[in-house]
Parts: C-alpha cells; structure tokens; sequence
C-alpha cells in the first residue's frame, strides 16, 4: 500500500439557513462540532466531526442501481452525503421529525447494509446507512473485493 498522504476529507458546504442545517447535523443527527468561527454578521461557520471519512467513486451505472435498490425514484444528484449510523430505521424516524423530508424508507440492500435516504438542509440529499456485516465478511463474499491499483 503507498502512503496515505490525505488526513481528513472535508466536505463544505453552503447552508442559506446557516442555523437550520447547524441543528440538523449537529444537534439531531449529533455530530460533534470540532470548531466554529464567526467573523461578524451573518459570515460563520462550523465544522462538524462525522467520524471516519471515505469518498465513495460510483460509476453512473452504479449510482443509478444504488438510487433503484434504495426505493428512489427521482434520480440522485451527482454529490450526495451518506452517513453510518447504528440504527438507520430511528435515525432515519428522528431526522423526519426534525425536518428532514424522507426520500426513500430503510431497506435492507444486497451489499447487506440498511440504507434510507433523505433531503436535508442545505439542499443536501443525504443517505443513512447501518451495516449489516463487518468489511471483512463484505470482502471475503463473491464481486465485494477491492480493485486493483495501477
């Protein structure tokens, strides 16, 4: 393996109702906040600590399976937050009654994780995810290994 050279990805975004989308992800969804600045009036920002990071590169082919699999029938936007919760059925229920607009219930999907997805401040279509099984057992079962690097 070469040496990792990234230490964080960090996803910004631009939230017209700042303090909506800071109580969404924040205070309901319960992701911690790491540092928040503020240079007076409305120009603020907050960084929120949403655990392990990964980018996730799907084909346009896989995206659309994904969005089939996961009960959603308009198709996803080409950039879209997914969470790993430990009970993607009552975060899913909690983010609803916080505001979120539920896009598609949870469903157990053939990678064997319980996705559901929905829209969030900020214009964010996010989707919560809980697995199923561990990266060990996923990887050890037929079409579920890593690729190759060049």
């Amino acid at each position: 393996m070469t040496h990792q050279r990234v230490r964080q990805l960090r996803v910004v975004v631009e939230a017209e109702d700042y303090d909506e989308a800071v109580r969404f992800f924040r205070d309901v969804l319960g992701m911690d906040e790491q540092a928040a600045f503020a240079e007076g009036d409305d120009d603020r920002v907050a960084i929120l600590d949403a655990g392990r990071a990964t980018l996730e590169i799907a084909s346009p082919t896989h995206k659309r399976e994904i969005d089939r699999v996961e009960g959603v029938t308009v198709p996803s936007p080409r950039i879209r937050l997914a969470f790993e919760v430990d009970d993607s059925p009552a975060v899913t229920a909690e983010l609803a009654a916080a505001g979120g607009e539920v896009v598609a219930e949870p469903v157990m999907t053939p990678w064997r994780s319980v996705n559901s997805r929905l829209e969030a401040p900020a214009g964010l279509q996010i989707t919560l995810f809980q697995e199923a099984e561990t990266l060990e057992e996923r990887s050890a079962r037929e079409g579920f290994g890593t690729g190759d690097r060049p």
